[in-house]
């Protein structure tokens, strides 16, 4: 069976992805927007990517076999 693994491994990515684009964005009178925008994008990239993958590793339904009778 697969392992939820990953799914820790994908978010210390995405803090990653956030800390740098939290200390790169220039300066400026966009620059919160600019932060708000990169680091919600991120999160919900994130929340869309574990959802998906953990739907596909822990079903909520099982398959059921039609040779079944």
């Amino acid at each position: 069976m697969s392992s939820s693994l990953p799914v820790v491994y994908i978010l210390v990515l995405a803090v990653l992805a956030g800390s740098v684009s939290w200390f790169a964005t220039p300066k400026g009178p966009n620059q919160t927007l600019i932060r708000t925008s990169v680091l919600l994008t991120l999160a919900c990239c994130y929340l869309m990517w574990s959802v998906t993958y953990l739907a596909q590793v822990h079903p909520l339904a099982s398959p059921k076999h039609a040779l079944v009778e």
